[in-house]
């Protein structure tokens, strides 16, 4: 297994019963088939990572740019494009196609993937503030921030102040996670535990980068 990881779309969650009668939760993801688009080498481009295309899409609905870079796969146009390092990129040709064989049950892996937007938020849901008082004359405190700074020093807020704004639509990652099974015939992954984002969103699915314990 020289590929760190793949692409995959989310499919949902479930759950599934192990020999002993057990009830786990798992995520389905849809982890390829991915095609390598290009190979990066260190001679070439000052690094080593190979490059993975993920999900079927029409030409007309790519930039010509996107369309000159997929000119190696002859004729086939994908959706996504990442890059994925390799132990040996020497070992991947462009066309090539890789599946969930990558993985086996009880491999630990990181997920990426672009958590759910949740819109304007206010801070008790956005930083866990717990607001402020309910009684002695306070009658329109009890969702609101507090103070943000005093007055003379320094005088104004501090960068980085925890305020109400917009909350979710960003990259996150969920570490040590759990591989329970793996469909090669449906390209299924079923992961342990809940992944960032929502139904059918990009998913990032590598070897895990912390060491086992």
């Amino acid at each position: 297994m020289t590929l760190h990881g793949l692409l995959g779309r989310k499919l949902g969650m479930t759950t599934i019963f192990t020999e002993r009668g057990e009830a786990v939760p798992v995520t389905v993801v849809e982890a390829g088939p991915n095609m390598v688009t290009q190979v990066r080498t260190k001679a070439r481009d000052g690094y080593d990572a190979v490059q993975l295309g993920f999900g079927d899409v029409e030409q007309r609905k790519l930039t010509k740019p996107v369309q000159g870079q997929q000119k190696a796969l002859g004729g086939k146009f994908v959706k996504y494009l990442r890059e994925m390092p390799a132990d040996d990129v020497s070992a991947h040709t462009p066309g090539e196609i890789v599946d969930v064989d990558l993985f086996n049950a009880n491999d630990l892996v990181d997920v990426t993937g672009k958590s759910k937007g949740k819109g304007f938020q206010g801070v008790m849901r956005r930083h866990n503030f717990h607001g402020g008082p309910r009684t002695h004359g306070q009658s329109d405190r009890m969702r609101a921030p507090g103070s943000i700074g005093s007055g003379t020093s320094p005088g104004r807020v501090w960068k980085g102040m925890r305020m109400a704004g917009r909350m979710g639509g960003d990259r996150k990652t969920v570490q040590r996670l759990q591989v329970v099974r793996v469909d090669t015939e449906r390209h299924l992954l079923l992961i342990k535990g809940s992944v960032p984002g929502a139904k059918n969103g990009l998913l990032y699915v590598r070897r895990t980068v912390k060491p086992t314990k």
